[in-house]
């Protein structure tokens, strides 16, 4: 990793952090979106569901780094999404899907080789489920996806973005955990 790729990442996932929460609540305005194509909705909901999964990629706990992966998870979600028919989304939901759709090939520099791991993973989302809720049930059942959307709301209000060092040794930690955790 050369020097201004150290300092793009130092200065770039600390933003990520401090609006992860935003973040999740302008995706989650799509769920509510019927115009926006199934597949886009599906890569969303697995994307927001990842928030509430007991077994993240990187536990939330772990200084620093804890919640990068939430933050890493939503932008490959919307670059997925941004790939799919997104049907009638309005503006601003289209302008929220590109925004960190364009941040993911961010990640795509950071990770390399396993960008495409993590991707895959993003799209295994779907499949799965946290707090007893899949995709499937916030996608068809109105008041699985009314929880959900109050669950990102409650995240949101009272997470607090953690301290991320200005040192190389995060980043270091960061992929290594990715190369660890992201099924092979």
């Amino acid at each position: 990793m050369s020097e201004s790729d150290v300092s793009k990442y130092l200065d770039t996932f600390p933003n990520w952090l401090r609006n992860l929460g935003h973040d999740a609540e302008e995706l989650s305005e799509i769920l509510n979106e019927e115009s926006v194509a199934g597949d886009a909705r599906e890569t969303i909901a697995g994307g927001l569901n990842y928030l509430f999964k007991s077994l993240d990629l990187i536990p939330d706990g772990i200084d620093d780094i804890g919640y990068l992966d939430d933050a890493f998870v939503l932008r490959v979600a919307a670059e997925l999404a941004s790939h799919q028919d997104t049907g009638d989304a309005n503006a601003d939901m289209l302008k929220t899907i590109s925004r960190l759709s364009d941040d993911a090939m961010v990640i795509k520099e950071f990770l390399g080789n396993d960008y495409g791991r993590l991707e895959a993973y993003v799209r295994g989302l779907r499949n799965g489920a946290a707090r007893g809720r899949s995709v499937d049930d916030i996608l068809s059942d109105a008041d699985v996806r009314k929880a959900l959307l109050s669950d990102v709301v409650g995240f949101a209000k009272s997470y607090e973005s953690p301290a991320f060092g200005r040192e190389e040794k995060n980043l270091i930690k960061l992929k290594a955990f990715f190369d660890a955790k992201l099924p092979q």
